[in-house]
């Protein structure tokens, strides 16, 4: 080992020990450390594991402090080139995507429904096979998770999901990054989703308990996750010792919880049916009546882009906001997901104990 790296993993291990926000951090090699994901593709969570999504956020966190805060020159994707094919526009998607990929070396290509018509001028299974010699990996932003299905299943590299109607983990990934990084360890918090029972929420629920997270859900009615993800999602809680709750009443939701967490009440497609959305929904503004329920330290996250409908302004750009971290670490976890399915890049600093 060179003395620099020596030096850099000294000097992260003695930040690390030191207390964050009350919480120690504490550090564990874990089964995660044998994880290999080379090759792999990530259309949802459901299908990682614990220690497969343990290392990601392992990853993820290395990279970060590598390139961020040791400004070191990592072009692990020296030579690779990422195909984006977004047919829903994205500010945190693309950008992430785009310089991530690009600060570690690689050339990022960006489609969008006039670049490329995917399953009109060209089926699916063309594009997937025409992409598979052209590039090393493709990230899809797509209306049908049934897109992104048929991609993988024709396609001989990676394919990543940076979002379907049914899921989206890439953001999911950000979120439990900045509540590590904020809470030290994931093990034990509870997080309470308040809002739509939408694709962000789905990956929640194939995500959360596999990291020892609870789960608080607040639907109105008529609005809830698909029968097939709770089933699933109370299967995983039974497996791995976590509550998983399901009400329409936000203020359940928010009582002891962590982390109070939302997203858009009206997704891309369905402007139709906002006033309707607009109706149904009131009473799900999260203020901070909301958290007077929560726990002490409680915290606030957004996916963005936020409407005034879902959270006020004395929450949003208060303190206990972390939306602004947590949009910035799409970026590095993006970063640590790329590498992983690219590469057989072992992270340099001590793993977290989550």
């Amino acid at each position: 080992m060179s003395s620099k790296l020596f030096s850099v993993n000294s000097t992260l291990y003695k930040c690390l020990k030191t207390v964050h926000n009350g919480h120690a951090q504490r550090f564990s090699s874990g089964a995660a450390s044998a994880v290999n994901l080379k090759g792999r593709s990530c259309l949802t969570l459901k299908d990682f594991s614990s220690d497969e999504i343990k290392k990601l956020l392992w990853m993820s966190g290395d990279l970060k402090h590598r390139i961020k805060h040791e400004k070191e020159y990592l072009p692990l994707l020296r030579g690779k080139s990422l195909a984006m094919i977004f047919e829903k526009r994205s500010t945190r998607t693309r950008m992430s995507t785009e310089t991530g990929f690009a600060l570690l070396g690689g050339h990022p290509c960006f489609l969008t429904s006039q670049d490329i018509h995917l399953g009109v001028n060209e089926s699916s299974t063309d594009t997937a096979r025409v992409l598979s010699g052209l590039c090393d990996i493709v990230l899809a932003r797509v209306y049908n998770h049934s897109t992104l299905e048929e991609l993988h299943k024709e396609a001989s590299i990676p394919i990543i999901n940076g979002l379907s109607d049914l899921f989206h983990p890439i953001q999911i990934l950000a979120d439990f990054l900045t509540l590590q990084e904020h809470y030290g360890s994931l093990s034990g918090l509870t997080v309470s989703w308040i809002g739509d029972g939408n694709n962000v929420l789905h990956s929640f629920m194939m995500t959360a308990a596999k990291l020892g997270v609870h789960l608080k859900i607040a639907t109105p009615k008529g609005y809830e996750p698909e029968k097939s993800i709770v089933q699933e999602a109370q299967r995983l809680s039974k497996q791995h010792g976590t509550q998983l709750v399901l009400t329409s009443d936000p203020m359940e939701a928010a009582h002891g919880t962590n982390v109070l967490v939302t997203d858009t009440w009206v997704s891309m497609g369905q402007e139709e049916e906002k006033k309707k959305r607009l109706k149904d929904f009131q009473g799900y503004q999260i203020t901070m009546q909301t958290g007077s329920v929560a726990k002490p330290d409680w915290t606030f996250l957004h996916c963005l882009p936020r409407k005034m409908e879902e959270v006020d302004d004395q929450v949003f750009y208060s303190s206990r906001s972390l939306v602004f971290p947590e949009a910035e670490n799409r970026k590095w976890t993006i970063m640590g997901l790329m590498v992983s399915l690219l590469t057989d890049y072992s992270p340099q600093v001590p793993m977290l104990k989550f």
